[in-house]
């Protein structure tokens, strides 16, 4: 397949998948088995310099492609995070403060969130990286999210808008957003969604405050894992990735087909919502994880 064509699908599959519910991480993993692209060392020989350059470029590949989707968020939330810089620390309402503001409680959240992640971070990459445990992930993340929906659906919510939040709720989500973290498959946008839901926000509180909390999360996580592979490729000069004018072109092709396919996702994502709630994509994800559990290791191999 050639190579600048395989990098337009793989931006349209992180762009579609990073910021609905659904497991971006699942999504480009069953994508890059389904085109023969290997992310495991193990699979070369031990004198395939070659291939693990490719192992190594393909593992770039796919942390870069999110920066993508990220600028993607940045631009179409421009205006709401203007405004909390403006407001900070009294708020819109003049009755927050330097803890309570939302620009705070966001990097509160994102706090409780990156230390236990770091913590089982190597135990997740060890034992929870096949493409079973993501199915399972898929299918009782799916089963979570529409019962909470459908429970939430009913209540009268707490919340209404993002800044009225409280610390705890910040904090609850930001706990839950480890699950996306620990075990590949979750998806950050469905631990942070429920867990608003639970907290008492409603759909369009959740949600925002989900995409507010990825922005940080998603920056720290790219950066994060970008380092330690180049790290890794400098300990390791068999797999150091020799940048051509292709490779350049393919990565740059991937990263902005995710920024477009994702500006467009979230915008349209945010509307569906509104009206329509999550039921779809909780029935997706229980749907492809079902299809997983059946067919996905004779299917992928793993």
């Amino acid at each position: 397949m050639n190579v600048y064509f395989l990098s337009v699908l793989l931006g349209i599959v992180e762009g579609l998948t990073e910021f609905l519910p659904v497991s971006s991480t699942a999504h480009l993993r069953i994508a890059e088995a389904l085109m023969k692209i290997h992310l495991d060392g193990a699979a070369c020989s031990t004198s395939g310099a070659a291939c693990l350059q490719d192992v190594a470029y393909w593992k770039m590949y796919t942390i870069v492609i999110q920066l993508g989707a990220i600028v993607a968020l940045c631009m179409l939330f421009l205006g709401r995070i203007v405004d909390f810089l403006r407001t900070f620390p009294r708020g819109e309402g003049g009755d927050r403060t330097w803890l309570t503001h939302p620009l705070s409680l966001t990097f509160i959240a994102f706090a409780c969130t990156s230390g236990p992640a770091l913590l089982l971070r190597k135990w997740s990459d060890k034992n929870l990286g096949s493409i079973t445990a993501m199915a399972l992930a898929l299918v009782i993340g799916g089963i979570v999210m529409w019962a909470v929906d459908a429970w939430a659906s009913r209540q009268e919510p707490v919340t209404i808008h993002v800044e009225e939040m409280s610390l705890p709720q910040a904090v609850w989500v930001g706990l839950c957003q480890t699950l996306s973290a620990v075990f590949p498959g979750v998806s950050r946008s469905m631990s942070t969604i429920a867990a608003g839901q639970l907290a008492g926000l409603d759909r369009p509180s959740a949600l925002e405050f989900s995409f507010l909390l990825s922005i940080p999360t998603m920056i720290a996580a790219t950066c994060w894992d970008l380092a330690k592979e180049v790290l890794h490729r400098h300990a390791d000069a068999a797999a150091q990735v020799v940048m051509t004018p292709q490779r350049w072109g393919v990565l740059l092709v991937g990263a902005i087909v995710s920024f477009i396919v994702a500006f467009g996702v979230v915008e349209w994502f945010l509307y569906w919502v509104r009206k329509r709630g999550f039921t779809i994509f909780a029935i997706y994800r229980i749907l492809l994880g079902g299809a997983l559990l059946l067919w996905g290791a004779r299917i992928l191999g793993s």
